[in-house]
């Protein structure tokens, strides 16, 4: 029984895999027209409270997980130079070469390797930071990345996650958001990427997701303690930083 689970989560894994394949070379342009450009705000505001937490002027690696296009190492490294910061290694891991092909011909002052969030290639205690912006909703295993990102992380280290956290939907404007992720997001993707089903994936997975609560108690169990929470866009999104303990 517990290997045909097993199974069914690896195939599972290789689908989502698949599916951001197909998609990688419209990823980005898909992302600014749906958001229209306020999750780049979402993003800077995730380094920008990591610095502050943190506290220090000089680190030695931040590594990104689900990295995608690399979209947020190029924050990490612009909202680094406005802190006066200095990163001495950036690294990105993402399963999909697809993806990993597109950040590579934009990025070109980071290292990104092949590889999974419940097997991260990095060495233990290695990183500063680890972040992972709208990935922990697709990674299968996400208990086991979460010990994992606690293996790779320095004593005092941060994990910053970036999400679409499930929200309870109950007052008017709730329901216009919730129509809208469930309705426009999924023709507009879809029209964009040619790929309706990778966007219809988006506000299904969301509805099959945790909520904050659930998942910062997940981190806590994980070994972090958590530091700071803060919702965006009457609750589309949610930043949630947590320390090593």
């Amino acid at each position: 029984m517990g290997i045909e689970k097993l199974t069914d989560k690896q195939e599972k894994q290789e689908k989502i895999v698949t599916m951001f394949d197909d998609i990688a070379s419209t990823y980005d342009k898909a992302n600014r027209v749906l958001s229209m450009g306020i999750d780049i705000q979402w993003r800077k505001k995730g380094c920008d409270k990591a610095f502050e937490i943190l506290g220090k002027k000089e680190l030695g690696q931040v590594t990104d997980v689900a990295t995608g296009t690399g979209d947020l190492l190029i924050y990490w490294k612009e909202q680094a130079q406005k802190n006066g910061v200095t990163i001495e290694k950036y690294v990105g891991v993402d399963p999909s070469v697809g993806m990993l092909d597109v950040a590579r011909s934009k990025v070109d002052f980071a290292e990104f390797i092949e590889g999974r969030a419940q097997e991260l290639p990095v060495d233990d205690e290695s990183s500063d930071v680890i972040s992972i912006s709208y990935g922990i909703r697709n990674v299968v295993d996400r208990v086991e990345a979460l010990h994992e990102f606690n293996r790779a992380l320095k004593p005092s280290g941060l994990v910053v996650i970036l999400e679409f956290t499930k929200q309870e939907r109950r007052g008017i404007v709730d329901k216009v958001v919730d129509f809208g992720m469930k309705n426009v997001l999924p023709r507009v993707g879809g029209f964009i990427s040619k790929n309706y089903e990778a966007y219809k994936y988006l506000p299904d997975s969301i509805e099959e997701f945790l909520t904050t609560e659930m998942l910062a108690k997940e981190l806590e169990e994980a070994g972090f303690e958590m530091k700071y929470t803060k919702s965006f866009s009457m609750g589309i999104s949610t930043l949630l930083v947590a320390q090593k303990k």
